[in-house]
């Protein structure tokens, strides 16, 4: 017959069950035997809710519809029926160091997996890429395969039969105001990481070369914190999702960094409707430097970069 002042415990990892007198115990070991036994109690209880939770967590992400690999290889351009073009200037490699055309790279990869996950993707030039930018971008291997037209020559021989005034540089300094997307038009995005050091530079570029310019419609919608100037991601974002669909109020304050944001305003005019669907964003806030084979766990719309383009 057992003593009533003994008991039995397990002997942590190895499961050996010993026999513990304790009136032998000091009041402290007692405490502590009793939290033992709770532990070994609740163990078994809070495993199979933790295995709940994962198998939850697994349905959640199975229903969240996220794109697989094989919707992402059919997502071409050239089946797209979105045919509005939109270009990255990269003839300022010799006004950026050697960090920043790295920035500059990881910016253009994220507009290639946020191109590549729309429910439509637009045109995607890559222009005057040559010199530092493509050494830097060489550094990325595979991204010569990416869906991209990536083209050696500047964007006014590569679109040379395009009208001019269908040519347009965004810029943040200009003062026309950009109301609607028209798949006719060419939307160049200076791709430019400068910390602010180049002010107009973009704007002064399409006014020399007789072109068109313009900037999105921001101050409709939004009030930010600093001046209206967005990186090269974030630019090609919008108007990625503006074509798929999504207002221009939706698609500033779903992208736009809310460090960035004061406020929305209640008037909510909507985008020319080009009959897209519209593309969901993630939220998540994630850094741009996702390898372009990594696409299940794409970057957030909301990028941690801090270095404005023209």
């Amino acid at each position: 017959m057992e003593s009533l002042n003994s008991t039995e415990t397990n002997n942590s990892s190895d499961g050996i069950v010993e026999t513990t007198d304790i009136s032998s115990l000091s009041k402290r070991q007692r405490k502590k035997l009793e939290k033992h036994k709770k532990f070994l109690e609740n163990r078994a209880v809070k495993r199979k809710k933790e295995r709940e939770i994962q198998k939850l967590k697994r349905k959640l992400n199975k229903d969240n519809d996220k794109p697989n690999r094989k919707f992402l290889k059919s997502q071409k351009m050239a089946n797209s029926s979105c045919k509005t073009r939109i270009v990255v200037d990269c003839s300022f490699d010799d006004l950026m160091s050697c960090k920043d055309l790295g920035k500059c790279t990881k910016q253009l990869n994220f507009c290639y997996c946020v191109n590549r996950r729309a429910a439509n993707p637009v045109q995607f030039y890559v222009c005057d890429f040559n010199g530092k930018i493509k050494k830097e971008m060489e550094k990325n291997e595979g991204f010569g395969n990416w869906d991209v037209h990536f083209e050696s020559d500047p964007y006014d021989k590569v679109f040379a039969t395009t009208k001019k005034e269908d040519l347009v540089y965004l810029s943040s300094d200009s003062d026309n105001v950009i109301e609607e997307l028209n798949e006719e038009k060419i939307y160049i995005i200076g791709g430019l990481v400068d910390h602010n050091s180049h002010k107009g530079l973009c704007l002064k570029k399409a006014m020399d070369q007789g072109i068109s310019h313009g900037r999105l419609p921001i101050d409709s919608f939004l009030k930010l914190k600093t001046r209206k100037v967005l990186t090269v991601n974030h630019v090609f974002q919008i108007l990625v999702a503006v074509c798929n669909g999504s207002s221009w109020k939706d698609a500033f304050v779903q992208i736009i960094p809310s460090r960035k944001q004061v406020g929305a305003t209640k008037t909510e005019p909507k985008a020319k409707d080009i009959g897209m669907e519209v593309v969901e964003n993630n939220t998540t806030d994630n850094t741009s430097d996702m390898p372009p084979d990594e696409l299940d766990n794409l970057p957030s719309s909301k990028t941690n970069t801090d270095e404005d383009n023209r």
